[in-house]
């Protein structure tokens, strides 16, 4: 299939010239993709045919694009008490011994104007809230108008070696982190290790550093690091198939949490939780962030365009459920105040 217009960015690599779009990973032999991966599993990747990797050390290569705040309410998949419910639920699960944790998450939703263009968001959040593993993606024909400030690696990807990232832990300081937030960050790390021993050699995989703090705008993280190195011939549709979707988002078991989210979540995740990032086939590299701290566009079944983004929060027996919905909002609070007009960048 053909693309037409678009661009995408992360960091210092600037995309333009987008030439081919597939929906699957299994022919990413040469050239630079753009690639987004929804939650539930379908993927749309797109090559380019230039790339600057080296754009931060030059002029912006876009120009500044204004964004006009979104006034009023955004609606939310599951309101308070349909959230607390669902952490009753986990809770139950958990009790019952099908389940050790669940990622459960709503999606927020707000009208979006024709005119709006989501490079003046994107630009925005670079300035109020920057992230690590920032994307920006716009292929109109591939259906991707999508603004990123993930600070989570999913897979960093130099030759052989895989290394994913988790966090797992969020406060609004280090001194309010939880006893809860360190067994669930030590829970989905173990989670991750098996999911690389399927696709590394073995005796390969291990945690590099655990734990560790790491802040970013309004909020501490519980950052922890695990690698290896692949075995010979394994390509990316057998990476992918082993490690997705992120276990940090998804829970543990990862097969038991992935039924209680279908169960309890009302609407599609899409990008948000799934994989936003690059895959440089020609450089042997990669970096897919988990797709939270995401906007993204899309139509809604009246045809009209909405703005969305994702919050949730890990849930545990330990789970406190008024606390939860708590994290959900802190997590949310200054990118939709960003976005609203409520924070200042």
């Amino acid at each position: 299939m053909e693309a037409a217009n678009g661009h995408a960015r992360f960091g210092g690599r600037y995309a333009t010239r987008p030439v081919e779009v597939r929906h699957d990973l299994a022919s990413l032999d040469e050239g630079f993709w753009a690639v987004v991966a929804d939650f539930e599993g379908s993927v749309t990747a797109v090559r380019f045919s230039h790339v600057d990797r080296d754009a931060a050390q030059r002029v912006p290569p876009v120009p500044a694009v204004p964004w006009r705040p979104l006034r009023g309410e955004w609606s939310t998949s599951l309101d308070q008490a349909a959230y607390l419910a669902g952490v009753g639920e986990v809770r139950d699960r958990i009790a019952a011994g099908t389940v050790y944790q669940v990622n459960l998450c709503r999606v927020l939703s707000h009208e979006l104007p024709e005119e709006a263009d989501l490079e003046g968001l994107a630009q925005l959040l670079a300035r109020g809230n920057p992230a690590p593993h920032a994307g920006r993606i716009w292929v109109p024909s591939a259906g991707l108008d999508v603004v990123s400030a993930s600070p989570e690696a999913f897979l960093l990807r130099d030759g052989d070696r895989l290394e994913s990232r988790p966090i797992k832990g969020t406060a609004t300081s280090l001194e309010a982190m939880l006893p809860k937030d360190y067994a669930e960050n030590v829970m989905i790390v173990d989670l991750v290790r098996n999911d690389l021993s399927h696709v590394c050699r073995e005796g390969t995989v291990q945690v590099d550093h655990l734990c560790r703090p790491e802040e970013h705008p309004g909020m501490v993280h519980l950052v922890s690091a695990v690698s290896g190195e692949l075995r010979p011939g394994v390509r990316w549709p057998e990476v992918m198939a082993a490690t997705f979707p992120p276990g940090s988002v998804s829970g543990a078991p990862k097969h038991t949490a992935l039924q209680a989210i279908s169960d309890l979540e009302t609407v599609p995740r899409g990008p948000y939780c799934g994989a936003i990032g690059w895959i440089d086939a020609d450089h042997g590299t990669a970096e897919l962030a988990v797709g939270i701290r995401s906007f993204w566009a899309e139509r809604d079944e009246g045809g009209r365009r909405r703005l969305r983004f994702g919050t949730g929060a890990g849930i545990t027996w330990g789970s406190d459920p008024a606390g939860e919905w708590e994290e959900t909002r802190v997590k949310a609070a200054r990118l939709i105040g960003l976005a609203s007009g409520r924070v200042e960048a």
